[in-house]
Parts: C-alpha cells; sequence; structure tokens
C-alpha cells in the first residue's frame, strides 16, 4: 500500500496548532499515515499570501480571535492562556528549526512541537531562550542541547528556506494548514476532513 503522507506548515507560536496537535496525531495514527512537520516563518510567508498578523488585526478581528480561543479550549478541554506572558515570542524560528532537527534524526517531532507549544501557551514558558528549548527536550527523553546545537545547521537552514518557498508556492496564509496529496485544509477545525479522506471517504479538493 502507498504511503500517505500529510504535511503540516505551521509555526511554533500558533496556539491552533498547539490545539491541532494531539488530535492530529491519533488521527494519522488511527489511518496508518505519517505526519511530516514543515514550520515555517510567518512573517516571511504570509504577508505573501494574504494573512495578517494577529496582533495588526482590526481590535474586532483579534477580540473574536480570543473568544474562539477560548471555545476550543473548552470544547477540546485543554489548559490555555489566552494572553501568555511569552506571546508572541521574541522569535520562534529557532523553535521550529529544533523541531526539525528531530525529524531529521528519526526522533519523536511531533511530541517535542507540541510540547513546545504546551510551554509557550500552557506553562508560560519563553520558548525563545535556547535554555528553555533544551530543558524541553531533555524533559521528554531527548537530547535538548544537542538538538538546540544543530538549530543553526546549514542543512537545517536550507530545509527552513525550502519550506517558506514551499508554503508560498502553495498558498499557504495560516497556522496549521495540512496537505494530503491534493487535498488543502487551513486549521484545526477542519481536522474531521482530514480523517474522512484518509478513510478513503470523497473530500473536495481544489
Amino acid at each position: 500500500m502507498t504511503e500517505r503522507v500529510v504535511e503540516c506548515f505551521y509555526t511554533l507560536s500558533s496556539p491552533w496548532m498547539y490545539l491541532a496537535g494531539p488530535r492530529l496525531r491519533q488521527i494519522a495514527q488511527r489511518h496508518d499515515a505519517r505526519v511530516v512537520l514543515r514550520p515555517y516563518d510567518f512573517q516571511q510567508v504570509v504577508p505573501r499570501t494574504g494573512g495578517i498578523p494577529l496582533r495588526t488585526r482590526p481590535q474586532p478581528r483579534q477580540d473574536y480571535h480570543a473568544l474562539e480561543l477560548d471555545r476550543w479550549r473548552r470544547q477540546l478541554d485543554m489548559p490555555l492562556t489566552l494572553k501568555p506572558r511569552y506571546y508572541p515570542p521574541a522569535d520562534q524560528r529557532p523553535a521550529g528549526r529544533m523541531v526539525m532537527v528531530a525529524q531529521a534524526r528519526g526522533l519523536d517531532a511531533q511530541a517535542l512541537s507540541h510540547a513546545i507549544l504546551t510551554a509557550l501557551w500552557a506553562e508560560e514558558r519563553d520558548i525563545a531562550l535556547p535554555e528553555v528549548r533544551a530543558a524541553i527536550g531533555e524533559a521528554l527523553g531527548l537530547p535538548g542541547a544537542a538538538l538546540v546545537a544543530a538549530e543553526g545547521s546549514p542543512a537545517i537552514h536550507a530545509e527552513w528556506e525550502r519550506n517558506n518557498a514551499e508554503a508560498v508556492a502553495r498558498g499557504v496564509f495560516g497556522s496549521p494548514t495540512f496537505f494530503l496529496g491534493d487535498l488543502w485544509l487551513w486549521g484545526q477545525d477542519r481536522l474531521p476532513f482530514l480523517e474522512r479522506a484518509l478513510a478513503g471517504e470523497a473530500v473536495q479538493t481544489p
């Protein structure tokens, strides 16, 4: 059987990816699919694809964003601080590259990704600090310090730029965005469509 791959384009500051992570993993496991995490640079990509950073949106949109976060944290019974101390992080890009290093080494990148997002959105920790990221990795039994040290490697930076270029080419304007072949889904609330597609049901594609 042909391997089914779910690509996930997202940022390591996205509350929606924090809410999506556990369900994405469960869906993929139920349907024997592989998840490929594709962290990207939100500030570099979304101005070219029509996305609008949260802090630059009109106040009514920011207010509704907070309302939706409150609804979903209650719906999913997940701890989430609506205005965490370190959001937005000074720089979320190194965290994304740390996840990419873990993935490249065959480690549990999904667990690391979710732990970093949990640190930001539920534990109010500063994920921009390398020592915080290293500690998060070590708590999972991963070589946290080594993963942090490899964030700046040429290979990871080259992959990072590929993620950015492909996100633009595919029209990614938000986080998380999922691709399963021709199926394109934006947002954690579209995960039921991903599950239906993996189960063999027809889901409309572009």
